[in-house]
């Protein structure tokens, strides 16, 4: 028997029998996986926060929105990825599998560098041009410089752990990414209270966390048995215009996310340092809640993902609620929590001078979107949905003109018309996860319906004999 067959009959078999305790096990390691990536920057802000000031920790902050504007693009060549393993394992296109593995090591690498390069040397430039102020200014560049070294090895565990999870394996990409967040917490506290490095020192313990994770899952598919396999670097033309064509919108998308989040940081950047600081440690606790959401996203993209390859197209539907039903008890349950505790939450973040003003400017951004960021988990899994079935433009084109561009409109024109006001800000983001998450659902029953009566129209052709 190959191999490969081998290395199948182990994979999680997403399209036959029960879904939902098969979909609970896939998406408990990816949600801890997320949680545990979310602990570099979590530590990061942790540290600086304690150990080298306001100015330190708000450094930190600023660049995570420039940061993702500029590596999104090729995070979401990884959705594309997963997609496709997901719906080749479901039609038992194995050999497919293989070409895909090599085209995305190759495509990571390449494209790790390129971003890693073009951030390096960017960084500076645009952090004056969002305005940063220049006690953060000094923090914030070689932080940001620092963190871009580590770029491809972020690209690399990406890619290859969303291939990982198209079979069903969640758990090792978690234990990877374990030994890799140990690493990080390590080298921050060496970095930061032995060497007194400050804000480059974690943007250092981060780089070099993400190649022990890339390390790591490069060891393992590189003696694993089956279709995953990593047998060398080659591209595949094929597989690399359908991954970018699947690919691309997500991180068009994702790059459109960030400009607006760069736009709204670039406002925050007007206030007070304290407002920034206290900000910085509210969307970080935010973002424990949000990846745990999209997690959630994970689950119904890559179950579809399959179920589309094999033809099983009445089970997208049971995905489907069952995945609203689960982002909505993760997002309830923490945004809640984190709107109750939000204060003593904050401690863990509030540098010694200014604590209270901090921790004050962090409560009143929870009490807006902590308590509605269910919203967004409900927008993102909609967006699963239809990227699993393949549609790729349209969440993209969605998502930029509910999200993005109302968002840009929002800052441009009620907050400019009421300065000073920053809960006018924090009110654009649930306004917008309606807006969107609306439209999403929308599109994923015009497609639903489409597969169904695509189906029945072929089982009425006739056959020839």
């Amino acid at each position: 028997m190959p191999r490969t067959m081998v290395r199948a009959r182990r994979d999680m078999n997403m399209t036959e029998g029960p879904l939902l305790g098969k979909m609970i096990v896939f998406t408990l390691p990816v949600m801890a996986s997320g949680l545990l990536q979310l602990m570099f920057n979590a530590a990061d802000v942790m540290v600086v926060g304690k150990f080298a000031g306001e100015a330190a920790m708000a450094a930190v902050g600023c660049c995570g929105a420039l940061i993702n504007l500029i590596i999104n693009l090729f995070i979401g060549l990884a959705v594309g990825a997963g997609v496709m393993a997901a719906q080749d394992i479901g039609a038992k296109r194995y050999e497919g599998v293989k070409k895909l593995v090599s085209t995305a090591l190759t495509a990571s690498i390449v494209g790790g560098i390129f971003v890693g390069v073009l951030g390096f040397f960017l960084a500076e430039p645009l952090l004056v041009l969002m305005g940063t102020r220049d006690e953060v200014l000094v923090e914030a560049v070689p932080y940001m410089r620092a963190y871009f070294c580590g770029i491809p090895g972020c690209l690399i565990y990406n890619y290859m752990a969303a291939i990982l999870r198209s079979t069903g394996d969640t758990k090792r990409p978690l234990y990877f990414l374990t030994a890799a967040g140990v690493a990080n917490v390590g080298m921050n506290l060496l970095m930061v209270c032995v060497f007194h490095m400050g804000a480059v020192g974690v943007g250092i313990a981060t780089a070099v966390a993400q190649y022990v994770s890339a390390a790591l899952i490069l060891l393992y598919m590189a003696h694993m048995d089956g279709y995953c396999r990593i047998t060398g670097f080659a591209v595949d033309g094929s597989k690399l215009l359908r991954m970018v064509t699947i690919g691309l919108p997500a991180g068009l998308q994702g790059c459109m996310f960030s400009l607006s989040n760069v736009l709204i940081q670039s406002n925050i950047n007007t206030y007070p340092t304290p407002i920034m600081a206290g900000n910085t440690a509210a969307g970080n606790l935010e973002g424990f809640v949000y990846t745990a959401m999209n997690s959630v996203y994970q689950t119904a993209l890559t179950f579809i993902g399959q179920n589309i390859g094999a033809g099983k197209y009445k089970r997208i539907k049971k995905i489907s609620f069952l995945c609203i039903g689960m982002v909505s008890v993760i997002g309830l349950t923490l945004g809640i929590s984190l709107a109750v505790f939000g204060d003593k939450l904050l401690m863990l973040y509030a540098p010694e001078e200014n604590v209270d003003a901090v921790i004050a400017a962090g409560v009143r951004r929870l009490n807006v979107i902590a308590v509605s960021y269910v919203l967004c988990g409900l927008m993102d899994v909609g967006c699963g949905i239809l990227r699993g079935m393949g549609r790729a433009v349209q969440p993209m084109v969605v998502s930029l003109l509910g999200s993005c561009v109302f968002r840009i409109v929002w800052v441009k024109t009620i907050c400019e018309w009421f300065p000073g006001e920053i809960m006018l800000l924090y009110i654009s983001y649930p306004i917008s996860w309606i807006v969107t998450g609306g439209v999403h659902y929308l599109f994923c029953i015009y497609f639903y319906r489409r597969l169904i009566k695509s189906r029945q129209t072929a089982a009425l052709q006739p056959q020839n004999i």
